[in-house]
């Protein structure tokens, strides 16, 4: 049974931090290419981050780039979404990808950027 399980969600002021992670098994984790996505409300969801199986590449787009780093770690079946000068407009539903030839998706874990 493949599980995506994320954590490190919150409440955070604007101009804050916060760290998410997402442990995956079920899956041989270092075969798996990864994306963070987020939804808010009303909107579609959003690709905000990927990296490549071993961790040599990494893409993300305008939006959050300089901001957020995506990371990995293949020891740990678990990938990390480090995001610095959190906005407002980040607040969504942040949800962690496993891609090969099936998708798998965890849960979600809400982050909230509010004064």
């Amino acid at each position: 049974q493949v599980q995506l399980v994320e954590s490190g969600g919150g409440l955070v002021q604007p101009g804050g931090s916060l760290n998410l992670s997402c442990a995956a098994s079920g899956i041989t984790f270092s075969m798996y290419l990864m994306r963070w996505y987020r939804q808010a409300p009303g909107k579609e969801r959003e690709l905000v981050a990927s990296i490549s199986s071993f961790g040599e590449n990494t893409n993300y787009p305008d939006s959050v780039k300089g901001r957020f780093t995506i990371s990995r770690d293949n020891a740990k079946n678990t990938v990390y979404l480090r995001m610095n000068s959190l906005k407002p407009e980040d607040t969504a539903v942040y949800y962690c990808n496993a891609v090969r030839q099936t998708n798998y998706w965890g849960q979600g874990t809400q982050v909230t950027v509010s004064s």
